[in-house]
């Protein structure tokens, strides 16, 4: 259409009529004269409006969906939040369980060879202190500890404390070269000394060159005057290796020790020695030896077989 003075008075006109009938509707209220109008044009374009909703819907009920996941994925981060503290409390609570066991045994093995002890816990290792197989442990003066005192945990000989601070203290471990402990064998009471050797088993010299040693022997300490800096009684290992006698004065025995020095956490400290010498008792039990099963085959005689003194035929 083309803008001339007609059309402009056409729209003037629409729109002044357009006015008038909301004027009318709204004075009109529900008697509104144009209502049925309205009803008619709902009727008319009702559904049209209806297929352009399920037309948008989709991308509403999208935006929704992702605002939805945010939600989801941080309640989801949430979880896994709770998740990870549980499992670090699991993990904590498995070890302190792991340490209640390990006091749980050195107060059992304490109470066997009547050792009064005092609990510590390792808290650095040796290559603080130089190249010696040594461990610090979380105990000193002010605990009573004292150098030259024997450190046992469950499984039975640590070593022997060398420096003692106001609050912690250093433990040489049997472990290390430097490290001399008097040993007994048991049952047999043969003497000796065994050394550190290092990630290698302990090194035993008997002081009877002609004892009768067997694999899986077992050996105690000795002990020491005035039980320092070793009590008697304490488990040392078990003979692994035993070199062949060859006359001499004495004879060399190999030790797997008992205590794994590589994973010392809780030990204790002997503060007072036993009033007599514990011997053996403080070892742990032998296993029964399990038997050993034998087959007994019976041969079923051949009836085909020919009879001695008879020709096959």
């Amino acid at each position: 259409m083309r803008d001339t003075r007609e059309s402009r008075l056409l729209l003037v006109l629409l729109v002044a009529v357009a006015f008038a009938l909301i004027t009318v509707d709204i004075r009109g209220g529900e008697d509104s004269p144009v209502d049925g109008a309205r009803q008619a044009a709902s009727a008319v374009f009702g559904p049209i409006e209806d297929g352009v909703a399920s037309a948008v819907d989709p991308v509403g009920n999208a935006v929704s969906a992702v605002r939805d996941s945010g939600e989801r994925h941080d309640r989801l981060a949430a979880l896994e939040k709770e998740n990870a503290a549980l499992e670090a409390k699991l993990g904590s609570d498995d070890r302190n369980r792991s340490r209640l066991a390990q006091l749980d045994k050195m107060l059992r093995t304490a109470g066997a060879g009547q050792y009064g002890i005092k609990g510590a816990q390792v808290i650095a290792i040796g290559a603080a202190q130089g190249f010696s197989w040594t461990v610090t442990i979380d105990v000193g003066a002010h605990d009573g500890i004292t150098r030259d005192m024997t450190v046992l945990n469950g499984d039975g000989l640590v070593g022997r404390v060398t420096t003692v601070g106001p609050d912690t203290a250093t433990v040489l471990l049997a472990s290390d070269p430097d490290f001399t402990v008097g040993t007994r064998m048991e049952a047999s009471d043969e003497l000796g000394f065994a050394s550190g050797q290092g990630d290698r088993p302990l090194r035993v010299e008997l002081l009877n060159g002609k004892a009768e040693v067997r694999k899986g022997d077992r050996l105690v300490t000795f002990g020491s005057q005035a039980d320092k800096p070793f009590v008697p009684g304490v488990p040392v290992g078990v003979v692994s290796r035993v070199d062949p006698s060859g006359g001499d004065l004495t004879r060399t025995l190999y030790v797997t020790p008992y205590v794994s020095f590589t994973k010392l956490d809780i030990v204790g400290v002997v503060v007072e020695a036993p009033k007599k010498d514990p011997r053996d008792t403080v070892l742990p039990t032998k296993p029964k030896p399990v038997p050993t099963p034998t087959v007994t085959v019976t041969v079923t005689p051949n009836a085909n077989a020919p009879v001695e003194g008879q020709e096959e035929q």
